[in-house]
């Protein structure tokens, strides 16, 4: 494959003749190298029980082949086609209600049903076996975006024999659910369902364990197709692509170990910087799931939006030049290339006014003009795609956590594991420290600091590594909520933060969760969210509530612990008094921004191999700025010496 992959999701079957003509010269234009094919072409593929129609798909394979663009070629298995619940009805999902949905939408699917399985398994093999010599094959794309989620009587008796793999006897899932509150004790196997809707509240390790199942149940379904896809073609790299947010049943950085390139799509919500930050914060997600990735040490951005944000009240259009920008921000942190959905806008469906390369507008348009330029600037750089990403600092993002802290009858409704992680690494990123964003607690020695933001789930074995790292020089920062429950969702009983306490070298006796207008005062600034009563056990208070009941207590702590450090926030610090107590504690680690006097608002990331690297330098401001570089600037050919000049909203890319 390219060095840099560049182009996005193609869906020639909306299309008549005259159309795909015009793409392919359009692709050509535009610099596209990797073309991924047939994501929801299942009703097209075979439109009636085991009858195959390639005939379109071979000669879009094809004429893409001819023209050099290689393909990422889909198994459509997100999208069943309407014959296919109409066959099965018992494969449609049911909600959490005990409502079965219907044909209409994708999606409609449940993982745990034979018929679903077999027949994915099916269109699969059947791909495997047609385009398995095929010259425009450069990787399998199983699926798209898993995150479905059925309550059905089969997904209950699946359930069931996860839990007999997971617990081995009924004595220990009722330890671990705690099944003596509320009479919830479990005599057989037989009575155990998925957490449907009930009277109250359901039983949070339930909730929990449901959501670990449904990532390994949907796991297995990805793995059934990637097999075969692997036996079939030896070499030929196989993914999916992950899709980020709380409501995801998805375990990624599980997921990881079984693909061999991390492929993330992200949408921004945010019409501010604050897309900027999200999309820096998914790029060090996606490359901190990238270590642990049998294959590939890189990862790819598979989806994002070429022209728009999709903000929550309306889609914002992104400014000239803000496409690329972004796009070669990806690359900084170590993307594989820059992937969109998608190639050209449809006229109908569901996303009718889904961004695209090609707009409604035609070719003839800024958006196409700049996919043009984007597609140049890629070839430029390509080189940089030999260069990684070290980062020395780390901040831990655990979805099992993040889904115990959505359960009700929490003390606070607001609390938000992703938030929480996405507020510890944009305090990082204002500062211009690049951190990679962790799934693991395993493997910490190539990290001089890590932050853990409301890591609410810990095992003893998590807390031991995190014990072992720091004593040997690490620097941690915990905040409230982190090892307060073991892996099932117990609390640790005994003072919060429970499996931190001793590691911390406080005792926390009581919550005082604050609510949307309330802050807690601190003895400079204030704290929102959440507030603690909190005792000394061995470290020393940096900063300590003012006024209230908490006046005059410990807030904020440290406490050295070997030859390193372990601080615990105890309140959610606003964004500048955040990034202040992450810096200096980054400054005692060894650790400082990327580039040294770069302006705020202008990111710096670097690619490194071996002596060579690359500073990539995106000026997120509407002024222009300087930054202190030297070596050749890719995107305009220029020699820079001392320092290059980076265009309000541009971007440089310096090989140094």
């Amino acid at each position: 494959m390219p060095r840099l992959l560049y182009g996005g999701d193609y869906n020639p079957e909306q299309w008549p003749e005259e159309v795909l003509a015009e793409d392919v010269e359009l692709m050509r234009l535009a610099g596209v190298n990797l073309a991924t094919v047939g994501v929801f072409a299942w009703s097209r593929l075979e439109p009636a029980p085991g009858r195959y129609e390639f005939g379109w798909l071979d000669k879009v394979l094809d004429r893409l082949a001819g023209n050099g663009i290689s393909v990422a070629l889909a198994t459509p298995t997100a999208s069943p086609p309407p014959w296919f619940g109409l066959a099965h009805p018992e494969a449609l999902p049911v909600d959490q209600n005990g409502v079965r949905l219907s044909h209409g939408s994708r999606d409609t699917y449940c993982a745990s049903a034979p018929a679903y399985r077999e027949a994915a398994v099916a269109i699969a093999t059947a791909l495997a076996g047609r385009y398995r010599g095929h010259p425009a094959l450069a990787m399998w794309h199983v699926h798209n975006e898993y995150s479905s989620t059925c309550h059905c009587d089969l997904a209950a008796e699946a359930f069931r024999c996860w839990l007999r793999a997971r617990y081995g006897d009924l004595d220990a899932l009722n330890d671990a659910w705690t099944t003596a509150f509320w009479s919830q004790h479990y005599g057989d196997w037989a009575q155990i369902q998925p957490p449907r809707a009930t009277r109250y509240l359901p039983n949070p390790a339930q909730v929990l364990d449901f959501r670990r199942f449904t990532s390994d149940e949907l796991l297995a379904a990805y793995t059934a197709q990637r097999d075969i896809l692997r036996a079939a073609t030896p070499g030929v790299p196989v993914t999916t692509n992950f899709v980020l947010g709380g409501w995801v049943p998805v375990d990624h950085a599980r997921w990881a170990r079984e693909v061999d390139l991390v492929a993330i799509d992200h949408y921004p919500g945010d019409p501010g910087i604050g897309a900027e930050e999200e999309a820096a914060f998914a790029a060090d997600l996606a490359r901190g799931w990238a270590r642990h990735s049998p294959g590939r040490p890189d990862w790819l951005l598979m989806e994002t939006a070429p022209n728009l944000i999709y903000a929550a009240d309306r889609m914002h259009t992104k400014e000239p030049g803000r496409m690329a920008r972004q796009s070669l921000a990806a690359v900084a942190r170590g993307s594989a290339g820059a992937l969109f959905f998608q190639w050209r806008a449809p006229r109908g469906g569901a996303e009718l006014f889904h961004s695209a390369l090609v707009p409604h507008a035609g070719p003839d348009s800024r958006v196409f003009r700049e996919a043009v330029e984007l597609g140049g600037q890629l070839e430029r750089i390509a080189a940089s795609a030999e260069g990684a990403v070290r980062a020395r600092a780390a901040v831990a993002y655990d979805e099992p956590s993040a889904w115990a802290l959505q359960a009700p009858g929490l003390p606070s409704r607001r609390l938000d594991h992703l938030d929480e992680a996405r507020h510890a690494h944009r305090a990082l990123w204002r500062r211009g420290i690049v951190a990679d964003v962790i799934g693991t607690l395993g493997e910490l020695s190539a990290y001089a600091m890590i932050v853990l933001p409301g890591h609410y789930l810990m095992s003893d074995d998590q807390a031991g590594a995190l014990r072992s790292w720091v004593a040997a020089g690490g620097r941690l920062v915990a905040t409230f909520l982190s090892g307060v429950a073991d892996e099932y969702g117990r609390i640790r009983t005994g003072g919060y933060p429970g499996a931190l306490r001793d590691l911390l070298g406080v005792r926390v006796e009581e919550f005082h969760p604050l609510g949307p207008d309330e802050r807690a005062g601190l003895c400079s600034g204030s704290g929102e969210l959440w507030s603690e009563t909190m005792r000394l056990a061995g470290a020393t208070a940096v900063v300590r509530y003012a006024g209230g009941v908490l006046d005059g207590r410990p807030a904020v702590t440290r406490h050295a612990v070997g030859d390193g450090a372990a601080w615990y926030v105890s309140t959610r610090l606003p964004a500048d008094r955040y990034g202040g107590l992450l810096g200096a504690v980054a400054a005692e680690a060894g650790v400082g921004p990327e580039c040294e006097g770069a302006p705020p608002g202008v990111e710096a990331v670097r690619r490194r191999v071996g002596d060579r690297s690359w500073l990539f330098l995106l000026n997120h401001t509407g002024e222009d700025h300087e930054v202190r570089a030297a070596g050749v600037e890719l995107l305009s050919g220029k020699a820079v010496s001392g320092a290059v000049r980076i265009a309000a909203g541009g971007a440089a890319v310096i090989q140094e």
